[in-house]
Formats: C-alpha cells, sequence, structure tokens
C-alpha cells in the first residue's frame, strides 16, 4: 500500500524544516549544552519519553532488530544497541543523520546502520520491535495509523509510537507557536485522542491481529507526549 497524498506532502515539509530550518536547534538541544528555559523542558521532556519507551522492551535484546523510525540524532538507537540489539535507525534529514553518525559511540558503531530516508521502506526489511518516537506527531490520525500499519507488515512483536495528547494545554501552545514567523516554525502538530487512535487500528485492516497496550503521557513544560504500544497478539 503506497503512502496517500497527504502522507507524501506531509513528509516533505518535515524533511524540509528538519534538514534545513531546524538543524542548528536540534543539534543544541539534543547535546549538552545549555538552552534556554522553554527548550529545557522539551530536552527533559524527550529524555523522559525515551527512558519509557527503553523501558518497554526486554532488558536483553541481543538476536533482535529493532528499528528506529525517525532517529534523529541517535540517542534511542545508541541505547537499544547496548542492550545487544541490531538497529536501522533512520530519519527523513540526512544532515541530522550525518550529526548522529558524528555522534556515534564506539561500542555500539558495529550495532546500527543509520540512514535516511522514508521509515515506510520496505527496503529496511522485517523488525523484531519498531519504535517510532515524535515521528508521526505531525501527521493527521488517518494517515498516522495507515503508516503504522505499514510497519506492522514487517514486524514480529512490538510497535511503540508516541503521539500528541489532544489537551487544552497542548491546543494553547499551538496557538501561541503560530505567532512565530513562519520561517520558524515546525510544521502543525497534530493532536490526537487515543481513543480515536484505538477505533482506527480496530478498523484497519492491516492491524488484524495486533492490539494496544501500555500507553503513557509524558507532560515536561511545552513537551507533550503519550506514547502506545501495539503488541502483535
Amino acid at each position: 500500500m503506497n503512502p496517500t497524498a497527504s502522507y507524501t506532502q506531509r513528509r516533505s515539509q518535515i524533511e524540509h524544516y528538519f534538514d534545513r530550518t531546524a538543524v542548528a536547534a536540534w543539534e543544541r538541544l539534543t547535546s549538552d549544552a545549555p538552552v534556554g528555559r522553554v527548550r529545557a523542558t522539551v530536552r527533559a521532556g524527550r529524555d523522559r519519553m525515551r527512558s519509557t519507551l527503553l523501558s518497554w522492551l526486554p532488558q536483553d535484546l541481543s538476536g533482535t532488530r529493532i528499528l528506529d523510525a525517525g532517529c534523529g540524532t541517535g540517542a534511542y538507537a545508541v541505547e537499544a544497541a547496548r542492550r545487544g540489539a541490531r538497529v536501522v535507525a533512520i530519519d527523513l534529514s540526512p544532515t541530522l543523520v550525518d550529526l548522529a553518525r558524528s555522534r556515534l559511540p564506539a561500542d555500539v558503531a558495529a550495532r546500527i546502520d543509520f540512514r535516511s530516508g522514508d521509515m515506510l521502506g520496505a527496503e529496511l526489511g522485517h523488525f523484531d520491535h519498531v519504535v517510532a518516537m515524535d515521528s508521526i506527531i505531525h501527521y493527521s490520525p488517518e494517515d498516522a495509523v495507515a503508516a503504522l500499519a505499514q510497519l506492522a507488515e514487517r514486524t514480529a512483536r512490538t510497535i511503540h509510537f508516541t503521539f500528541a495528547p489532544r489537551t487544552p494545554l497542548l491546543a494553547l501552545m499551538i496557538s501561541v507557536g503560530r505567532l512565530f514567523p513562519r520561517g520558524n516554525r515546525a510544521p502543525w502538530l497534530e493532536p490526537m485522542a487515543a481513543e480515536k487512535i484505538a477505533a482506527l487500528m480496530a478498523a484497519h485492516p492491516g492491524l488484524a491481529g495486533w492490539q494496544s497496550g501500555r500507553t503513557q503521557r509524558v507532560s515536561s513544560g511545552f513537551y507533550q507526549s503519550q506514547a502506545m504500544e501495539w503488541s502483535r497478539t
């Protein structure tokens, strides 16, 4: 099944933003460099979310293959590889992937395959686990679930992903963000209700044999995100 036109259009916008507009900001955010108060809350929230997603996997990942879909600068991939996993880490931004490679610790270099491109590419192969941390937050719920269903076709055990929860606080932050000059804006977040995601899952033919599991919300200032687990039954 090919991606929808709306998925493809939004993917192009995301690639442009993260590969050109936001590179310097993300390089700083994902490092140990001092940042302002707002970005400090985002950094702390992302760290908590990454730890949550990692805690949902076995401590020993030897013999498993993981897709880090939307890997950014590679922090999740490194931790998964240190548990013994073989990781394919892919991101739309070649610049962020180059940064991830430059930061790659020697002890896991042989277990991580960094690539730039679309996380839905069939050429990436099959996986035991897939993680999509903050990778589908700019897509409509329908496009996001359709994308995850494509990943499910090539996944044997679990998919862990995050979405922007539909809350008054997040709605306010999105409104404030729209006050910034257009050139400095990220592509719009698409807040989702967990109930709608569950309903779309249940109705999607590509997700027969999958069920929802754990869920966890992380609220850290300007970082508002909710994790959800799908498991093959």
